[in-house]
């Protein structure tokens, strides 16, 4: 028997979700989602885009969003996690700078950049939060970690989740974007076909 099976699991789940609940869903965090929620209608109003990154899980979370925004919000948005688009641009230019040379070909003034990364120190994150800085791109950041980390000090709207628990972070912000999603839809039920 092994020490895991001696855990009171219940116990450790009411802990676990406490780490959801005790910020995730804070009121706090209300004027965040509205801000991001208006930026979204105002560029699905003025024909503008929104660009999603993110390493690893957050990629995902990034292809998750870009596909709802565009398909259920109306809001045109692609996310950079194509294989092709990935490798070609790392390869010519370093991983650390292959997100704002991709932005540099598809990013136009007014448009948005959605830069993922629990750590909030992941360089080519940052390095494209910099860049859409400097070129009339408003920044939306979702990290977790520590408050004072490069990206979210680079955002336009943040969110942040200040904890270390990876999984967490990385679902409760997922939890975040899709709400926003279903915030300029303007309901939580719906028809998706």
């Amino acid at each position: 028997m092994d020490a895991a099976s001696d855990t009171d699991w219940n116990g450790w789940l009411s802990d676990y979700y406490k780490r959801y609940t005790a910020d995730a869903f804070d009121p706090r965090h209300f004027p965040n989602l509205i801000a991001f929620r208006d930026l979204a209608i105002k560029l699905r109003d003025n024909k503008r885009k929104m660009m999603l990154a993110g390493n690893g899980a957050s990629a995902s979370f990034a292809s998750h969003g870009a596909v709802d925004f565009t398909k259920q919000g109306k809001v045109r948005a692609v996310d950079f996690n194509e294989p092709n688009l990935i490798t070609a641009f790392s390869n010519d230019y370093g991983y650390e700078n292959w997100v704002w040379r991709a932005m540099e070909r598809y990013a136009d003034p007014g448009d948005a950049a959605v830069l993922i990364s629990v750590s909030g120190t992941s360089p080519n994150l940052v390095k494209a939060a910099e860049w859409a800085r400097q070129n009339e791109v408003t920044v939306v950041t979702f990290t977790g970690k520590s408050e004072g980390n490069p990206l979210k000090a680079l955002g336009d709207i943040n969110f942040h989740l200040p904890s270390g628990a990876y999984n967490v972070v990385e679902g409760v912000h997922n939890i975040w974007l899709t709400t926003v999603v279903d915030m300029v839809v303007g309901r939580a039920e719906y028809s998706v076909g």
